[in-house]
């Protein structure tokens, strides 16, 4: 079967590798999305919630699986390299959807709080851009918070705006948050703004034999 997505993908500092029930250690994966510490507020503004089994974990990664073998979107952990702190360690998840009628890739990412404020987000978002107008030859990148997230907001307007990008405005009832609908922020990031600014590093994506 081929892929259009890269099953691994390294940064100066992160390491993102392919999650799938294949690829992941189910065990530990649910450990971290089920009782990690400070695990309720990392989720409070996403739109899953604490796992409550490891089936709950395993059809998660039975899911992206699906997507990924479908070539619609792909998730990844995220670890830091050797010479951060955490090197080796779970810091989250990242991933994204792809719509290629709209040429259109959606990101998402998620972080354990330790590993907050390291700058990982805007890092992993440049590797994301170039895979998709490089290698993937889309049009647009997007990327929605909720309205109330401060913290996730100014960091995707920091690297949105770094790349050439804005928010583009508000969404209504957007997405579900507790079984209620909840606004959101998008920003975008497209091919002609991206290329106006300097480019992102060659990031090496890397696929199994």
């Amino acid at each position: 079967m081929s892929h259009l997505f890269p099953e691994t993908i390294e940064t100066d500092r992160l390491r993102l590798e392919l999650a799938t029930p294949e690829t992941v250690d189910l065990f530990a994966f649910y450990e971290i999305c089920s009782s990690d510490p400070d695990l309720e507020e990392v989720t409070r503004y996403l739109t899953w919630d604490p796992h409550e089994t490891p089936k709950e974990t395993l059809e998660f990664l039975e899911l992206v699986g699906k997507q990924y073998d479908e070539n619609e979107g792909a998730s990844y952990l995220l670890f830091p390299r050797d010479g951060e702190n955490g090197a080796g360690k779970i810091a989250g998840g990242c991933g994204f959807d792809v719509d290629w009628e709209k040429r259109t890739m959606t990101l998402g990412m998620w972080l354990r709080k330790r590993f907050w404020g390291q700058g990982y987000s805007g890092e992993r978002a440049a590797a994301f851009f170039e895979l998709a107008f490089e290698r993937l030859d889309l049009d647009l990148v997007a990327v929605t918070a909720h309205v109330d997230n401060e913290n996730s907001n100014r960091a995707i307007e920091r690297y949105v705006e770094a790349h050439g990008g804005g928010r583009d405005g508000l969404l209504r009832n957007w997405e579900i948050h507790g079984g209620e609908p909840v606004d959101c922020y998008r920003y975008s990031v497209s091919r002609e703004e991206w290329l106006e600014c300097e480019p992102a590093a060659d990031v090496p994506f890397r696929d199994r034999p």
